[in-house]
């Protein structure tokens, strides 16, 4: 794993975790996917969702269902 990949995963897991207070999983997972899609860049966004696609381990359960969301925030356009 590369230092900047790395670096994305330690970001959406403490975004996740300065969003536990919305609620519950899910509720704080739309949060943290609406986040992803105004302030990460294009390519940070198509890294973390390679990489929960492919491993994802390192991951929080808040961080995919963020990822899972974001997908569906891009395909709804």
């Amino acid at each position: 794993m590369n230092s900047e990949l790395h670096h994305l995963i330690q970001m959406i897991n403490q975004i996740s975790d300065n969003n536990l207070h919305h609620g519950n999983n899910a509720q704080a997972a739309d949060k943290v996917a609406t986040h992803l899609k105004k302030f990460w860049a294009r390519s940070m966004k198509q890294q973390i969702i390679d990489y929960a696609g492919s491993d994802g381990s390192e991951l929080t359960d808040v961080s995919k269902l963020a990822v899972a969301r974001l997908i569906e925030l891009r395909q709804a356009g």
